[in-house]
């Protein structure tokens, strides 16, 4: 039979003791109370609780150094501030010396409920799962394995965490490690770009709306928070948002309820915000383009993702990693000659691990042979090392036409439809041209397009055509 969860209850006020013991005892849990610090600290020393709720006022001191003390001597311990004197100023130093959550009083027993029930999922995760099998978080390096060892603490708290680093470099892959190894685990994780949802739909899109509450509303729809509930809400590229969404974000994450459009009644949502952007959020504080008081509150604790140029020695493994995923279903085993690898150890990835992934990619479906060499790789004709006033490489090539270039600027693209899904209906439809005209021959359709077989199957396993 599996043991019943103890769990610490600290406050000076017995109507407030009483009210949580109650509620822990109705959820079957056990409770064990004090009025002070030195009571606290004498339950704590000679019983083991699954988790602390505590006032942050105290006789004989406050709720943060009880949050001090549990972190450093039963760290294994979740403890949650609860308080009537809460301020978003009290919150972010409550979660920065390591307090589960906080929650302000009057308490509303559904919050805290579904906080109880959150920190104690926690038992269940207290070994960090390196996720190999996602191909992208791979790595030794010192750099690397500070960065795993620090999203692995944090996935056992609530704080807010603000990830930062250049484009390329993972960051909702961080993101979906601290969720997986948390205590939100089996709840959805939802990731959404910021910068991708057109400014008229994004409070529908966030907080979703009623049937009829707008023109073309022909159905409820749920919003991204009530869609993340239980789990974790990944706000991607969060310095695109439009200032007056910023306001409504931050009522939401501060009161932890959403209406949607249309809607009468406010609903209970319990989400964990994670966030993240290439940018420079302080400076856009400074020029006031991003809330400080947003910024404050979602950047409770700061994860920095390094760029690859500086965990280089990764590469070797990453690359034979990425090579194995992307030959899997063809039952070819491709690898790096020495020369490749020295050029990819020597070249400064502006794209980072996004860049050395796609790098890869077109260089195993552009090569008919196994072996990879640095000049299958053509490193030298990446973009990125061209400057914006000299666009030939060292092998002469020299920019389009100014014809060809007038007509690729007078194209204009659909509203709502990005660069990459443009382009990639474009070369599906030329695919399948090319295969029609030469009645499906794959072969014959290679040699039509430019291209080497191997590319054109590459590229039609990774459109799903068949």
């Amino acid at each position: 039979m599996k043991p019943t969860a103890h769990v610490l209850i600290v406050d000076d006020e017995p109507d407030i003791r009483e009210l949580l013991e109650i509620t822990m005892n109705r959820m079957g849990l056990t409770t064990d109370s004090a009025e002070d610090l030195a009571t606290a600290r004498r339950l704590l020393a000679r019983t083991s609780f699954q988790l602390c709720l505590t006032d942050m006022r105290l006789p004989d001191g406050d709720g943060l150094t009880l949050v001090e003390h549990i972190q450093q001597e039963y760290p294994t311990t979740p403890v949650a501030v609860i308080s009537a004197h809460g301020t978003v100023e009290t919150a972010i130093q409550a979660l920065k010396l390591g307090a589960f959550d906080f929650l302000s009083k009057p308490v509303a027993l559904q919050q805290l409920r579904a906080l109880v029930s959150t920190a104690l999922q926690l038992e269940h995760t207290t070994e960090a799962i390196v996720p190999i099998s996602n191909s992208r978080l791979i790595g030794t390096s010192q750099a690397f394995t500070s960065l795993l060892d620090k999203a692995y603490k944090l996935s056992r708290s609530q704080a807010p965490v603000f990830i930062s680093g250049e484009s390329g470099t993972g960051k909702e892959l961080v993101a979906r490690y601290i969720h997986a190894q948390g205590p939100r685990q089996a709840g959805p994780f939802v990731a959404v770009n910021c910068g991708a949802i057109p400014s008229e739909l994004m409070e529908s899109e966030f907080f979703g709306h009623k049937k009829g509450a707008f023109t073309g509303a022909d159905s409820n729809k749920t919003g991204l928070f009530a869609s993340a509930n239980g789990g974790t809400l990944f706000l991607d590229e969060i310095a695109d948002l439009p200032f007056s969404m910023q306001v409504k974000l931050l009522r939401a994450i501060q009161e932890k309820r959403v209406r949607p459009i249309g809607d009468t009644q406010e609903i209970d949502v319990d989400v964990r915000i994670l966030s993240a952007t290439h940018k420079n959020l302080a400076a856009a504080v400074t020029q006031q383009t991003f809330r400080e008081d947003l910024y404050y509150r979602i950047n409770v604790i700061q994860l920095d993702v390094p760029p690859l140029r500086d965990r280089l020695e990764d590469i070797p493994a990453m690359a034979e990693r990425y090579l194995h995923r992307i030959s899997a279903s063809h039952n070819t085993h491709p690898h790096l000659s020495d020369d490749a690898l020295n050029a990819l150890l020597d070249y400064h990835f502006p794209g980072n691990v996004r860049e050395l992934e796609n790098l890869l990619e077109r260089a195993y479906a552009l090569s008919e042979k196994d072996l990879l060499t640095a000049q299958d790789l053509a490193l030298h004709q990446q973009p990125s090392t061209l400057s914006p006033s000299n666009q030939s490489d060292s092998h002469g090539s020299r920019e389009p036409s100014s014809d060809a270039a007038h007509e690729a600027l007078s194209v204009e693209l659909p509203r709502g439809v990005s660069l990459d899904t443009y382009l990639l209906g474009i070369e599906r439809a030329l695919i399948l041209k090319a295969l029609e005209s030469v009645r499906w021959n794959k072969t014959a359709a290679a040699k039509k397009l430019g291209i080497s077989f191997r590319s054109l199957r590459y590229k039609m396993d990774k459109m799903g055509m068949d």
